[in-house]
């Protein structure tokens, strides 16, 4: 297994590991994505195949400085319990140290027990209470 940064002019990987991804990604949000300051993706692959990613997103606040947001972690169903999942948090948390971010954060589901473990295992503190609000636009 091979850990990559994806960059702008890296979309291809991204729509060849469309199957990681709770929908297809689309062509120009891919695009913005890569190409964002401050948002990053890593690849996981097995030779040329994605096996795995994990997004992060610097969020810069005046009190608090910046720290990397864990956005989302996705893994293969059949390269599960195997590492890669607590290898793209650790890179990703590498990542974040040498951005000079503080520290970094992830929110999951109480009740996901593969996700605790995995982020416990890549050295997350165990986690606080959290009620998460949303909105939707159409």
């Amino acid at each position: 297994m091979n850990i990559v940064r994806l960059a702008a002019g890296d979309e291809r990987v991204v729509l060849a590991g469309a199957d990681l991804f709770d929908a297809p990604p689309a062509q120009a949000w891919t695009e913005r994505f890569l190409s964002a300051a401050g948002h990053h993706l890593l690849m996981a692959l097995a030779g040329d195949d994605p096996i795995g990613f994990v997004t992060g997103v610097e969020t810069t606040h005046p009190d608090k400085g910046t720290e990397m947001f864990l956005y989302e972690l996705s893994v293969a169903e059949q390269h599960r319990r195997r590492g890669v999942g607590r290898a793209l948090v650790e890179a990703l948390a590498a990542l974040g140290r040498e951005r000079g971010c503080h520290g970094m954060w992830v929110a999951t589901e109480a009740d996901n027990a593969a996700a605790l473990a995995t982020y416990r295992a890549a050295g997350a503190a165990p986690p606080e209470p959290c009620v998460t609000l949303g909105w939707s636009w159409d």
